[in-house]
């Protein structure tokens, strides 16, 4: 047969077999043309769900952008007569999976798929994306059509949790590798913003499957822009695989029937089927012989997922582990980095130029330097003075003829010579130099004119004639070109010095290094002997030398020996004369500042409390944060046993945590239940809990929580403090947020942003914080680990605290007339000054507040100084308290001198004319210290004080003071320091801070107001 029927044997098969196609059913046209098998997975898990209000709106974005999808899959003609054909299917995601329609052909199922999509409700609990992948893989390799090149899956997810989750399938990358090794192409489509790329990135066949596909958005081109890209490369790929056959003429008329053909291979094997039910277990069969070992069987089909089981219950503890053995000792850590370069410090003061300091040693001979570069051409020296001319030489013989110099400058004019006769005509000669423009001469008398003469042979050179005297240097000419090198000629005698130059200007700073120090020298002659030194010092003490010969006997006795030691105590002596009395001893404020440091029972105390914790474990916290939130917990609970001095015990304060997420999933460890005997015990329980990472159901929590913790609370002291994002799903979850409303428990509510940084829901707070709670919120959950932030939530539920009923009061038995003298000198500071206003204003309130007769009235006044000419009325005597502290508190620091005396005299000047029957008390406080102040100006300021009836208290504060200023300040009627009575009237402190410590002021208070 012929190569060309064989063409037109195979064109005509080729015609039947479309012929034959053509006349199949219409069921047939869905494996026919092109086939491509299209599948979405949807994310509606509460990380989608619940990120923004309304809860579901992401979700609605999400079918939104499924059923515009699927609108815009139209059939396709390719060039090769084949038309492309869509298989669509779709199912979404939480914690389980649910199909919303397996895969159906389009357009006829097109209507009942947008449908079934847009009623899909939310999940909104945790995220299983490696199960929802492995389910669509398996929707795509028992449905749609046969050819596996054109199987496409889109995901549509935000790529959350990222991390600390258990992902019940296998993971996410083994899904996803999955789908890869059977042929199928994903497309990961982002739920934006805040979406994980690097989940998305594994989840996408390659870079070309993702291109920042977006589902989610206010721009509504972008998400156009997803679903025209992804549907153009669909389109393209799989008209490579449907056009790719060796026999595609165009269709013809269909033809007649033709004969059956062959019987067809045997076909691929077919994918595993469902699991069977159990069958009746048969009878017994006989024991037959040992077998051999057989090999190792197929791995088998995937089964199906089973149902979730019910929580088990909490094990038993376990029992205590032996101790371990102590570990060796580490090895050394690797050596810090450097620190950061320190501030530079103050410049120093300059110090004076010390003595010169001896010579050094010669260094080291240095090496050869390197060789230096040519220095630049110098400028020419002056021309030296013209030597005298040398007699005639004899006449050498003719040299070669010479190259041609430089032309010389013309010489000068000679004289003007005679005039002489006119001569003959003589022979031209040759033209010479151009002299200088000569005088106008006299007209000579008019010549014959000549006949123009031929032009004569150049004549032969006449000889050489003598070399003429030197001339001078003309001026330097330009540079000539560069001509060619000449040979290397001998090296001539050295020419004369030349005079020396001016000196040239200082050129510019060179950039040399510093040279190597030279070798050193010759050592010099010997020099002359020097002058004598002075004496020296005696040198060491030398060694013991040998003991030597005893000497003669001799009758002197020598000196006496060493004191010897101390004897036995002698008997009592007899007792000596009665000493003067000793200073009073302390008073009820000061044994009660003593009792108050010393023994513990007297400091407030936080009363019992109950306390209740809820903690948020669902998905949208994150692991990370739910790590803080426990650690958060703990701290609280251990802050409250420190600072605060609460004991958790079974017979006192209690406390219990609750974790949850969606509905039944509750957890609850607490002290009183059967494995938690002590506080120690419970947080460990809590270290332990373990992420949920569902939905949030914080209705229910609330109302879990109240049933079965807050019953077990006897104290009517009982708090609940929940933990959370803000974000609970109402929709689903019907139990109002104001369940602990009802209850005698105060409820603090604590927001904090979630892993997409929103903000957490105040709405939601106020109501789970009831009208009488309060509400904290925070930005992110490191915020709650605060050293700050804990002591004021400690403090918050530490706030009713038990003190023990102390009290230290002062009298007055006549009216009396107190002024405070506040020191506002630079020594005392701004920041001390301040602290010393809220300690007069502590003294204001106690004289007023005391008891007197009804009768008498206590006046306070408050004056300030500084300097000499610095002293002012602040607060004029008043017995109202407000105006005396609002008038303190406007006092303004002067931040001058010190001086003490012109204090007093303003002051005993301000006391003229006051009331006569009542008793005058200054506080002055100073440190003994003044400006041009001593001992006999101190005291006669003091006595004119006493003289106007005024009694003096002074208040020293640290301990550089000057103590004999101070006890002049305080010294008794007499003039003279008595100790007993400087106790009663100098007061003593460490520092300012301390100044509000205790009962200080409530010591000074008392003191001042008792009648000396």
């Amino acid at each position: 047969m012929t190569h060309k029927a064989i063409v037109l044997t195979f064109l005509q098969f080729c015609l039947t077999w479309t012929g034959s196609q053509s006349q199949t059913p219409t069921k047939a046209l869905y494996y026919k043309d092109c086939p491509v098998d299209l599948f979405f997975v949807l994310d509606t898990s509460e990380s989608v769900a619940l990120r923004v209000k309304p809860f579901g709106s992401y979700v609605d974005e999400v079918k939104d952008f499924t059923v515009s999808f699927i609108e815009q899959l139209k059939a396709s003609y390719y060039r090769c007569d084949r038309s492309l054909k869509w298989n669509a299917g779709a199912l979404h995601y939480s914690d389980e999976v649910k199909m919303i329609k397996e895969l159906s052909s389009l357009p006829d199922q097109k209507a009942d798929l947008n449908k079934r999509v847009r009623d899909v409700q939310y999940i909104g609990k945790g995220t299983y994306t490696d199960c929802a992948i492995k389910r669509g893989t398996e929707e795509l390799l028992i449905g749609g059509s046969h050819r596996r090149e054109n199987k496409y899956m889109i995901v549509v997810t935000d790529g959350y949790p990222l991390e600390g989750y258990k992902e019940p399938c296998g993971g996410l990358e083994d899904a996803a590798n999955e789908a890869k090794h059977h042929g199928i192409k994903v497309f990961a489509v982002a739920i934006s913003p805040s979406h994980l790329e690097t989940r998305l990135n594994v989840i996408a066949t390659d870079n070309s499957y993702r291109q920042n596909f977006t589902a989610t958005g206010n721009i509504q081109q972008q998400k156009d822009e997803t679903i025209r890209n992804i549907i153009d490369v669909i389109v393209k790929e799989s008209e490579q695989v449907c056009c790719s056959f060796d026999c595609q003429p165009p269709r013809g008329p269909p033809g007649d029937p033709g004969t059956s053909g062959f019987g067809g291979e045997s076909g691929r094997p077919g994918l595993p089927g469902g699991k069977g039910e159990a069958g009746d277990p048969g009878r017994l069969g006989d024991i037959g012989p040992i077998g051999y070992q057989g090999m190792k069987g197929d791995k088998g089909g995937r089964g199906e997922k089973g149902d979730r089981g019910n929580k088990g219950y909490k094990g038993e503890k376990g029992q205590h582990g032996i101790d371990g053995i102590d570990g060796k000792k580490g090895e050394a850590g690797f050596p810090g980095l450097p620190g950061c370069k320190g501030s530079p410090g103050l410049d120093g003061v300059s110090g004076g130029s010390g003595p010169k300091g001896d010579p050094g040693p010669y260094g080291i001979k240095g090496s050869r330097g390197e060789k230096g570069r040519d220095g630049e051409r110098g400028r020419p020296g002056n021309s030296g003075n013209l030597g005298s001319k040398g007699e005639p030489g004899v006449r050498g013989v003719n040299g070669d003829k010479g190259e041609r110099g430089d032309e010389g400058e013309p010489g000068p004019d000679g004289p003007k010579g005679e005039k002489g006769s006119l001569g003959e005509r003589g022979a031209p000669g040759t033209p010479g130099a151009r002299g200088p423009r000569g005088d106008l001469g006299e007209p000579g008398p008019p010549g014959e004119p000549g006949r123009e003469g031929s032009i004569g042979l150049n004549g032969d050179p006449g000889e050489s004639g003598p070399p003429g005297p030197k001339g001078y240097k003309g001026d330097e000419g330009p540079p000539g070109p560069e001509g060619v090198k000449g040979p290397k000629g001998t090296k001539g005698a050295p020419g004369d010095p030349g005079l020396m130059g001016e000196r040239g200007e200082d050129g510019a700073p060179g950039n040399g290094t510093e040279g190597f120090p030279g070798f050193q020298g010759y050592p010099g002659a010997r020099g002359d002997p020097g002058t004598n030194g002075t004496k020296g010092y005696p040198g060491p003490k030398g060694d013991d030398g040998e003991p030597g010969d005893p000497g003669a006997d001799n009758e002197v006795s020598g000196p006496p020996g060493p004191k010897g030691a101390k004897g036995h105590r002698g008997k009592e002596g007899p007792g000596g004369p009665v000493g003067p009395p000793g200073p009073p001893g302390a008073d009820e404020c000061e044994i009660l500042d003593i009792i108050m440091r010393m023994c513990s029972c007297c400091e407030c105390k936080c009363g019992p409390l109950d306390l209740m914790f809820v903690l948020d474990s669902s998905e949208s916290i994150g692991m990370q944060n739910f790590q803080l939130s426990k650690d958060f917990i703990i701290k609280v609970i251990d802050r409250l046993g420190r600072d605060e001095r609460v004991k958790f015990d079974e017979n006192e304060s209690r406390v219990g945590v609750v974790q949850y997420s969606h509905k039944q999933t509750e957890e609850l460890v607490a002290m009183g239940s059967a494995d938690i005997k002590s506080i120690q015990d419970l947080k460990e329980a809590v270290k332990n809990l373990k992420w949920i990472a569902g939905g949030t159901f914080t209705g229910s929590a609330l109302s879990f929580s109240r049933t079965n913790l807050l019953d077990r609370f006897r104290l009517e002291n009982r708090f609940a403090l929940v933990l959370t994002d803000g974000r609970s799903d109402t929709l689903r979850d019907s139990t109002p947020l104001n369940e602990l409303c009802a209850v005698n428990t105060q409820v603090v509510a604590v927001g904090v942003g979630d892993i997409f940084k929103k903000q957490p829901n105040t709405e939601q707070l106020g109501q789970i914080a009831c009208s009488r709670g309060i509400i904290l919120q925070r930005d992110n959950y490191a915020e709650l680990l605060d050293d700050s932030f804990l002591q004021n939530l400690t403090a918050h539920l530490c706030k009713e605290k038990k003190c023990p009923d102390y009290t230290c009061p002062i009298s007055f038995t006549s009216s009396a007339d107190i002024t405070i003298l506040m020191d506002s000198s630079t020594s005392v500071g701004h920041r001390n000054f301040e602290t010393k206003k809220q300690f007069v204003k502590r003294l204001a309130e106690r004289f007023l507040m005391a008891k007197k007769p009804s009768q008498a009235t206590v006046r306070v006044s408050v004056v300030q100084y500084s300097g000499s000419q610095q002293q002012s009325v602040e607060v004029p005597f008043s017995r109202n308290y407000t105006e005396l502290a609002s008038g303190i508190e406007q006092i303004q620091f002067l931040n001058s001198g010190t001086d003490v005396t012109a204090a007093l005299d303003y002051v005993t000047s301000q006391y003229r004319g006051a009331r006569a029957n009542a008793n005058k008390k200054v506080l002055i406080f100073s440190d003994g210290r003044s400006q041009g102040i001593s001992e006999e100006v101190i005291q006669k300021t003091v006595a004119e004080a006493r003289a106007a009836g005024i009694e003096i208290y002074a208040l020293a504060v640290g301990s550089q003071v000057n103590e004999a200023n101070l006890r002049l300040l305080v010294s008794d009627r007499k003039g003279i320091y008595n100790v007993a009575y400087g106790a009663r009237h100098l007061f003593r402190v460490s520092d300012y801070p301390s100044l509000l410590r205790g009962v200080f002021y409530q010591t000074v208070s008392r003191k001042i107001s008792l009648i000396s």
